[in-house]
């Protein structure tokens, strides 16, 4: 009944490029830690204090996984696994290396159902934009693998209804635009909010910027969003919950009024801030 998992250069290729927050942690709440692999964030959902699992949300970059692995077990204890991993989409450096993490525990994966073909080996995404408006990352983004990975039986979608499984206080909410199955994750009682890359906090198209994880508010990273239209709608729909904190997956985490302050101005200035003057997908 379980297909075997198929992986492709998105989950074995390595990408030379880091930032100086790769390998730490961030506790932004008792059971919110955000982790750094090389250039972007994972999410560990779950109290060490209080409870006996926890949730992986994305799988970081390519031969990333003993570094998540090692955190993970700091964190909750050698004996624990997370009940899951939820994807906030699948572009290579948030599932790079999901295959070995699933291998390593066994759990199953969720995604939203616009995203499953590209991690049933169903559709490749577009190719990275490397003439769109931006510094050397945006340049070198042609190089990034968007092959299809396929994890077989152990990947579903998510519920309809917007629960998340294993996370009962969460909510799931569809916000594409840099990929079409794009979700952030939001919970109500504390208006946490996980972002992914709807929006992030550093300019992810500039080297210096992502080496040194210069905190600015930014659109989703601008060589692999193809849909504009629908990002601008993203950001208006987050900014209209009003979260008091957001982990995004590339950059720091953020909360009170700068949050507040610069999410709503990402909104207002959306095409200004966000959206590239130049692109094949403008």
């Amino acid at each position: 009944m379980n297909r075997e998992m198929h992986g492709s250069s998105s989950t074995e290729s390595f990408i030379p490029m880091s930032s100086i927050a790769s390998g730490k942690g961030v506790e932004v709440a008792p059971d919110i830690y955000s982790y750094t692999t090389q250039i972007v964030n994972v999410c560990f959902i779950g109290n060490p204090d209080k409870e006996n699992s926890f949730v992986l949300v994305d799988a970081g970059m390519p031969n990333s996984a003993s570094m998540i692995i090692k955190e993970a077990e700091e964190r909750f204890g050698k004996e624990k696994k997370p009940k899951a991993i939820i994807l906030t989409h699948a572009h290579f450096d948030h599932i790079g290396s999901i295959i070995e993490l699933v291998e390593k525990w066994n759990i199953p994966v969720y995604a939203h159902p616009l995203e499953l073909p590209y991690v049933t080996g169903k559709k490749n995404y577009p190719t990275p934009d490397g003439t769109v408006e931006g510094g050397l990352v945006a340049k070198l983004s042609p190089l990034f693998p968007t092959e299809a990975i396929d994890l077989g039986s152990h990947v579903q979608a998510l519920p309809a209804d917007g629960s998340v499984p294993h996370m009962p206080e969460w909510e799931w909410i569809h916000t594409p635009g840099h990929s079409p199955g794009h979700i952030s994750l939001f919970r109500k009682q504390d208006l946490a909010l996980i972002a992914g890359d709807a929006f992030v906090t550093t300019k992810q198209e500039y080297l210096l910027d992502v080496l040194e994880q210069e905190l600015e508010i930014s659109g989703p990273p601008r060589y692999l969003t193809t849909d504009w239209a629908s990002a601008k709608r993203s950001v208006e729909v987050l900014q209209s919950l009003h979260p008091s904190v957001a982990v995004t997956g590339h950059g720091k985490p953020v909360s009170g009024e700068w949050l507040s302050t610069n999410l709503l101005k990402l909104t207002k200035n959306f095409d200004e801030i966000a959206r590239p003057d130049y692109g094949k997908y403008v």
